[in-house]
């Protein structure tokens, strides 16, 4: 029997479970490390490093976690860092799993008058900024699990942000993509420009004022960021730019632990045989299901979701839902039931971690889009989230929004984070998430669909060219694309042929989303003996470590 944490019985089921939170790139070798006693995959190999060093001290899966989620927010500050929210999964060996809900909420003085007139307030700027989790949440993560000094676990990023780290070829296209708000913004562009131009891949960039709010957090620990003079002083740079987050925002902010989905399945159909296309088709069809059922997720302590989650989890429903999906033709989007707008979550950063008592992490970090709000608090250095733009409006127009994700102060909007975490027989089988907002759902099922019922070795199940659907619009888009790292990767024209005689309306990406992906083989009947497999996603240039 193959547990699944986070993810549900069939294909169809997983991709609608993936919305919850409680399922040819060239040197590829670099991108794939196996180890015996733990496994640290970032999209960050620095970052990698330093879990694995924690591990290697005798550290738990979460220690490594908290040191390297604090390093991504350092190197790869468009996508992650203190100044955002986080969802964490962790399956202990002892067989208990937390889910940590560390996402950002909406402030206390939060509402949609706020943008009347007005979207792209919500979009970016200081009235973008919902309340910071993620430092809460890896502190409790810690706190119950963790063996190494707090101290020990925040230091490197602290030392990395005084002394200079080099800009990678990926965070040098988001800074090119975001430049005209980077040069808006005198925090930004202090530290990631000089003499009037953006940095470049190789430049050394600093963050002085952010290693001294995390040199303040290693001694002192989360109080002086949610009652304290890190918090005053986010706070005062925040309503000067005329935002509305409070000291009371920070200090009533908590981190929710959620019992994460468990679900149980009698065994994976091989699929190996069946064509590329065929696969693509099945999986973008069921995807559509998904994001129509999405829409009427919400944030649990708001939103009664039980008939929601009922249905998920309902082996009759994916029946009944399969009738609907026919392998030679597609549908418009109100075949899918769809009767609410989608919410087009951003830039995320995601981390899988196994140590060698095989206590594993799964954990999806972000600032939503890139450098979030385009703001930096001028006196912490920290990139704040903009967080606010993933709540649905009123004044939407593109199809009618979500009721069930309204603002409301203290409200966790919705959000594409999908850790996930597969047993067999009560063993751990792999981890796994992705970063890339909306394309998260996708990209995370189809890795673990390749690996799981395709048959392909863990590296190969990355590598694959993926594709995407949000059902409105009824696009199916695909990846095209060569990353900044020099790797190309495309979906055949043959399938791309075979997909658009079922009258899928294709259009070229060139993006997608980031998955990180652990695997163990196991060997025998103890639960820690086995080979771990470790991935880190080329499209990012990113490379795992392990020992």
């Amino acid at each position: 029997m193959i547990s699944v944490v986070m993810t549900s019985l069939s294909l169809w089921q997983l991709l609608l479970l993936s919305s919850l939170f409680v399922a040819d790139a060239g040197n590829a070798g670099r991108y794939s490390v196996g180890a015996e006693h733990g496994v640290v995959a970032t999209d960050h190999g620095l970052c990698s490093r330093i879990g694995r060093d924690v591990l290697v001290e005798g550290g738990h899966a979460v220690d490594a976690a908290v040191a390297a989620a604090l390093c991504l927010g350092v190197v790869s500050p468009a996508s992650s860092g203190i100044g955002g929210g986080a969802f964490m999964l962790v399956r202990l060996a002892s067989g208990e799993v937390d889910a940590f809900d560390m996402r950002e909420t909406a402030p206390k003085h939060a509402s949609e008058n706020m943008y009347d007139g007005n979207a792209g307030a919500k979009a970016s700027g200081a009235l973008s900024v919902a309340v910071p989790g993620e430092l809460a949440g890896l502190a409790e993560a810690w706190r119950r699990h963790g063996k190494l000094p707090w101290r020990r676990l925040v230091a490197p990023a602290a030392v990395m942000a005084e002394k200079g780290f080099k800009i990678s070829p990926y965070l040098h296209m988001q800074l090119v993509s975001s430049e005209s708000k980077i040069m808006q913004d005198k925090g930004l562009r202090d530290v990631f420009t000089r003499n009037g131009s953006l940095l470049k891949a190789g430049d050394v960039c600093y963050n002085k004022q952010l290693a001294k709010t995390l040199a303040l957090i290693s001694r002192a620990g989360i109080r002086p960021f949610y009652n304290g003079s890190i918090g005053l002083s986010l706070v005062r740079d925040v309503k000067k730019s005329g935002g509305v987050l409070t000291m009371q925002d920070l200090e009533e902010y908590s981190v929710k632990v959620r019992t994460p989905v468990l679900n149980i399945l009698a065994g994976y159909k091989d699929s190996s045989d069946i064509p590329t296309s065929l696969m693509i088709h099945r999986q973008i069809e069921a995807l559509k299901h998904a994001f129509a059922v999405r829409m009427s997720l919400g944030d649990p302590d708001f939103v009664h979701l039980g008939n929601v989650l009922n249905d998920m989890l309902s082996q009759e429903f994916a029946a009944e839902l399969k009738k609907t999906i026919f392998d030679n033709t597609t549908f418009n989007s109100s075949h899918y039931g769809g009767r609410w707008n989608q919410i087009h979550d951003h830039g995320t950063s995601h981390i899988s971690i196994v140590d060698g008592q095989r206590n594993a992490v799964s954990m999806t970090t972000t600032i939503n889009a890139y450098f979030g709000s385009k703001f930096m608090s001028p006196a912490t250095g920290i990139i704040l989230n903009n967080e606010m733009d993933d709540f649905s409006v009123h004044e939407d127009s593109t199809s009618p929004p979500s009721p069930a994700n309204f603002i409301h102060p203290g409200k966790r909007p919705l959000s594409s984070m999908t850790p996930t975490i597969i047993l067999k027989s009560g063993k751990l089988r792999a981890v796994v998430g992705a970063s890339g907002g909306a394309m998260i759902i996708a990209a995370t099922t189809e890795v673990l669909v390749n690996y799981a019922t395709r048959g392909m070795d863990p590296l190969s199940s990355v590598l694959a060219p993926r594709s995407y659907h949000e059902l409105i619009p009824n696009v199916l888009q695909y990846e095209n694309w060569t990353v900044p790292t020099g790797g190309h990767f495309e979906v055949p024209v043959e399938t791309r042929a075979a997909l658009a005689k079922k009258g899928h309306v294709l259009k070229s990406l060139a993006g997608g989303s980031i998955c990180q992906f652990v695997v163990q083989r196991l060997i025998g009947s103890a639960s820690n003996a086995g080979l771990l497999v470790g991935v880190s996603d080329p499209r990012k240039g990113g490379f795992p470590a392990g020992f």
